[in-house]
């Protein structure tokens, strides 16, 4: 009877002709799993340890087991190692290869595991470690952020709703908005990183294993901080990685809003800010352009990463206990979402050190738009005049003023009592710009102050 090489196939056994080519490359995920050969390594030889602890393979297995995995690593860092898509994904190269190096020890590697859990481990190990970085870069983010704040905490500039000028802000109050956002990213992944850190490994295929093995050992030895209570749930949860999609199709939106921002602000029209020239590229044809290709590409990566959130749940929805194939489409959205964040946040921690501002064009635009008619209502309001009553004296101030094409405080004092007898000298002190600052002065407000004491709880937090 005619049989597929099983030295090939680790499940060959069971079947009477070999897997066609086309099924191969459809089904084989070692071009982009492997790119976890790091955790999967540190996985089994968390496993091997504890097999040998319990009695489960000898220790000479162990030692053997160490030392070739020492040499397939060594291949791998050297770029000698062969990957092969006849052996599908990357933990049968790894334990393919270890067999050739050490023999009979590494066929027993897979003692008391299942693929199942071997790759739900090592996904788990992956995403804690790239949460890891992610939370560093967000911390190095924040901190740039800050230190832009800090230099701006006194810069007018118009603050906006529905995109038309509404009042005076400073331009380090509007920054600490973004560093909010991150605030609650960093928070979200954080608490992502806790439910990702649980141990699958000892679930086996999906009903656990006869062996006599010690999951709490294994997960202390991989910094699990505890083990999956259920072995169904273990091999065939992908929560964790749908959550880490959703705290990064958050954090990628809130940098496509900072993105928007920028690319506006950066707008002739605007001229609020410069962004420097390294994050910026030409036209070929228009010599003056720069174009903030950067800001751009951030607001277009955020759609493939709202994809790869709406991807992984689709993934899931229709699946019964316990593993299926399916999961094997869990990794390229996964993987692509940490990459596109790991990226973006390394490069905007570098664009926003190297923005600076344009003060005088920000004063500009608030000259135009009327910024410190709220201003005045309060004004009137704090004489005695209701608020809804000064709301439509200020209404009828403002639009004298935009017929005379001047702003709010070019108007005479004469003029201004004419829509309220209320109105008296010292109304010009919150009509300007930095009066209407400096009256924001309480926690969360846009005065100078309250930026650089935020700032500096921000610093301690």
């Amino acid at each position: 009877m005619s049989q597929p090489d099983s030295s090939q196939y680790t499940w060959a056994g069971r079947f009477a002709e070999p897997m066609s080519d086309l099924v191969k490359r459809y089904t084989a995920s070692v071009d982009f799993d492997r790119r976890l050969w790091r955790q999967d390594i540190r996985a089994s030889l968390a496993h091997a340890t504890m097999l040998a602890r319990q009695e489960i393979i000898a220790r000479q297995d162990l030692a053997d087991i160490e030392r070739g995995m020492a040499l397939v690593v060594e291949e791998i860092e050297a770029g000698t190692f062969v990957w092969s898509l006849d052996l599908e994904d990357v933990h049968l190269n790894i334990e393919k290869r270890l067999t050739t190096l050490v023999g009979d020890a590494g066929k027993r590697l897979h003692t008391g595991r299942s693929r199942n859990d071997q790759v739900a481990t090592d996904i788990r190990l992956y995403l804690r470690d790239a949460i890891d970085d992610i939370l560093a870069l967000l911390d190095q983010f924040q901190n740039r952020l800050l230190d832009l704040a800090e230099k701006e905490a006194a810069t007018p500039l118009p603050g906006f709703t529905h995109l038309q000028v509404a009042q005076p802000v400073t331009f380090g109050h509007h920054l600490l908005a973004y560093f909010e956002m991150m605030r609650r990213d960093a928070e979200r992944f954080a608490d992502c990183r806790r439910r990702t850190n649980r141990l699958p490994l000892g679930a086996a295929a999906l009903a656990g294993t006869s062996y006599p093995i010690d999951r709490s050992f294994v997960a202390d030895l991989l910094g699990f901080e505890g083990v999956c209570e259920n072995s169904l749930d273990a091999v065939s949860d992908r929560d964790f990685a749908i959550e880490f999609c959703a705290a990064s199709a958050l954090v990628m939106m809130h940098l496509s809003r900072l993105s928007e921002e920028l690319v506006l602000w950066m707008n002739p029209r605007f001229g609020f800010i410069r962004i420097a020239d390294r994050f910026c590229t030409g036209s070929s044809i228009m010599p003056q352009k720069k174009n903030p290709d950067v800001p751009e590409l951030a607001r277009g990566k955020t759609g493939r990463v709202y994809g790869h959130l709406m991807a992984l749940l689709t993934l899931m929805k229709g699946q019964p206990l316990a593993y299926n194939k399916d999961n094997q489409e869990d990794k390229e959205p996964l993987f692509d979402s940490i990459d596109t964040v790991t990226d973006t946040l390394r490069i905007f921690a570098d664009l926003i050190a190297g923005v600076s501002t344009r003060p005088e064009n920000m004063r500009d635009a608030l000259r135009q738009g009327f910024a410190t008619a709220t201003d005045l209502a309060d004004y009137l309001t704090r004489k005695g005049l209701p608020f809804r009553d000064a709301h439509a004296a200020v209404g009828l101030a403002v639009r004298h003023a935009e017929e005379q094409g001047v702003d709010l405080a070019a108007l005479s004092l004469a003029d201004l009592q004419g829509f309220s007898p209320l109105v008296a000298d010292d109304v010009f002190a919150v009509l300007t710009v930095d009066g209407s600052l400096a009256a924001r002065n309480h926690v969360g407000g846009t005065a100078p102050e309250q930026v650089l004491a935020a700032i500096a709880r921000a610093r301690r937090a």
